[in-house]
């Protein structure tokens, strides 16, 4: 029988069955199910749930949140419509491990959808005009494209030249139907070939040439989530990170990490209890004047990012408060652990004042931004990673930040880079200059996007960090993304909530496999130097056409470096990916 199965028919697909299900935070989301003909038999292979992504910030007003609720909710529905009707049809009789002819007929049909969606636009649009011809200028408005340009140019005035924010990128109702189906046939060509995904991935990636070794991602485990509400007065943090050394296994590194989080958990332990003894001297000021040197506020809240929630005054306080829990239990950061920050600066600005409010009350300009960057990690050296320092628009304070820092910081782009997988195929977006960018898999990113796009970012040296959405779902297949993608970072969030913890677990289970097998590669850190001056204009790949001469930063000290930035704006068929 072993021998007259070689002979048997190559599987392919033959059912594709989309449905809604909730994700970790209780949101909507898509799952895609895979079958496949299996020597004349129907056989479910695998399935995978996507992860939901939103861009409202954490300060959102309620209505903008339940219209962004019930957006999700529709596109989830249409996904489903999408997966079960037209996706269903067109893809049965394809081979699942022929990954790169399933992704051409997901992006095909995806154009197709974009091009419906403009016409039916501007269809509606000359309906409206039509209707309201005889009315006033400020009703024709409302449909048109005057609306945001109104605000841009009152900000632009206020804020001294300061950039306008760049409009929140569209996107299609529908599109997770696009990524959940091509990661879960990824999923199955793996199953199919009897490989795990990571190796499947790297196959795609290597044009099926087995890598002789592997490397894993180091983790960011976020520790902390500073809240921006009152009464805590720090704006500037999002997330403290805990990275631990090259020298550490991954398993070494996350009790390591572990160890730290008790010892948080113990120095922010209510009033009532023994107070540590280095933090003694802080115990005066602990009701409501804390100190520069009083541990924050603790909220005994887990974030959704699965990581404690809580409050600071300053940003020296979670700094210190992590060097203290480090040196309790015989730690030293800079050596034994590293810290990196999430700054979320997109959510900072005061486009009344052209200024970042970084406390409440205290404000700074772009420039002053730099400014703080260099000081605090030249106080702080153990700071190996800033995310989103800058909005993406303020692109010339990227390119001073890189400058200045790039040598012994990764200066991350997270938020600036949400458009990333689009590079392939829109000449006009590009990313700013910056150490490296994270990707998160959701919407229509397709796995062949993100093989082209890390391709194309190691060729310009540039690092990859694969991140979790906010509303993460317990499928582990990003991990899996991640190794096989060779990315030099991961972000999951913390070490709480089974959605999380569970990639965090195929993570472990992925380097006891490799280290078994003798093909696991130790990681290294190596910073970018920046240089300070600019350099004549170098064309990268083809895969990128230049951009417009003004728009083009100071260049990095090699060629290979070379790194490009946003435009000012999107065009209207871009998707957020």
């Amino acid at each position: 029988a072993n021998y007259f199965s070689k002979f048997s028919k190559a599987p392919v697909i033959c059912k594709v069955v989309g449905r809604k299900v909730l994700d970790g935070v209780g949101q909507p989301t898509l799952e895609v199910e895979i079958h496949c003909t299996v020597k004349n038999y129907e056989k479910r292979i695998c399935s995978t749930v996507m992860s939901s992504h939103s861009q409202i910030p954490e300060n959102a007003l309620p209505h903008t949140t339940e219209a962004d609720e019930r957006e999700r909710n529709d596109s989830v529905n249409t996904a489903v419509e999408w997966v079960n009707e037209s996706l269903n049809t067109m893809l049965r009789d394809l081979k699942p491990t022929d990954q790169c002819k399933v992704d051409k007929v997901l992006g095909d049909y995806f154009t197709k959808k974009v091009e419906e969606k403009k016409i039916e636009k501007q269809e509606e649009a000359a309906e409206a005009t039509l209707a309201v011809t005889s009315c006033t200028p400020s009703a024709t408005a409302l449909p048109g494209k005057k609306t945001p340009a109104k605000p841009g140019k009152k900000v632009a005035i206020a804020e001294r030249t300061i950039p306008p924010a760049e409009p929140i990128e569209p996107v299609l109702c529908g599109s997770l139907a696009i990524g959940g189906t091509s990661l879960a046939i990824a999923k199955a060509g793996a199953t199919i070939s009897h490989i795990p995904l990571y190796l499947h991935i790297a196959l795609l990636k290597h044009d099926q040439d087995s890598p002789k070794e592997m490397t894993l991602p180091l983790p960011m485990v976020t520790l902390l989530n500073c809240e921006k509400i009152s009464p805590a007065k720090l704006k500037l943090v999002k997330e403290v990170m805990l990275i631990p050394p090259v020298q550490l296994s991954l398993k070494q590194g996350i009790e390591r990490v572990l160890d730290i989080q008790k010892e948080i958990m113990r120095l922010l332990e209510p009033p009532g209890k023994a107070p540590s003894p280095q933090l003694a001297d802080s115990k005066k000021g602990r009701a409501h004047n804390t100190g520069k040197k009083a541990p924050p506020r603790t909220l005994k809240r887990i974030s959704h990012l699965g990581c404690l929630i809580t409050g600071c005054d300053n940003l020296e306080q979670p700094l210190l408060l992590m060097q203290t829990a480090c040196n309790n239990i015989g730690l030293e950061l800079g050596t034994d652990m590293y810290l990196a920050i999430n700054c979320a600066a997109h959510e900072l600005m005061d486009y009344v004042k052209g200024k970042y409010e970084i406390l409440t009350g205290t404000f700074k300009s772009p420039d002053e931004m730099v400014d703080m960057y260099v000081e605090l990690i030249n106080k702080f050296p153990f700071i190996i990673a800033l995310i989103d320092p800058l909005r993406k628009e303020d692109r010339q304070q990227w390119s001073n930040v890189c400058c200045a820092l790039g040598s012994k910081c990764y200066l991350i782009a997270e938020d600036a880079a949400t458009c990333i997988s689009q590079l392939k195929i829109d000449e006009n977006i590009n990313i700013p200059m910056c150490s490296g960018v994270v990707l998160k898999y959701i919407n229509q990113t397709k796995v062949m996007d993100l093989i082209e796009l890390t391709g194309l970012l190691d060729g310009q040296r540039h690092i990859t960090i694969l991140g979790s959405p906010d509303g993460e779902s317990s499928d582990d297949s990003l991990v899996d993304l991640a190794v096989g993608l060779g990315a030099r970072f991961i972000k999951l969030g913390g070490l709480s909530r089974g959605e999380r913890v569970t990639k965090y677990n195929r993570l472990l289970a992925i380097e006891e496999e490799l280290a078994k097998n003798r093909t696991l590669r130790e990681a290294s850190l190596e910073f970018i130097a920046f240089a300070e001056e600019p350099q004549p204009k170098k064309h990268l790949s083809d895969v990128l056409p230049p951009p417009e001469q003004d728009s083009l930063p100071p260049q990095l000290s090699q060629p290979a470096l070379q790194v490009r930035s946003l435009p000012a704006q999107l065009p209207e068929n871009s998707t957020l990916t």
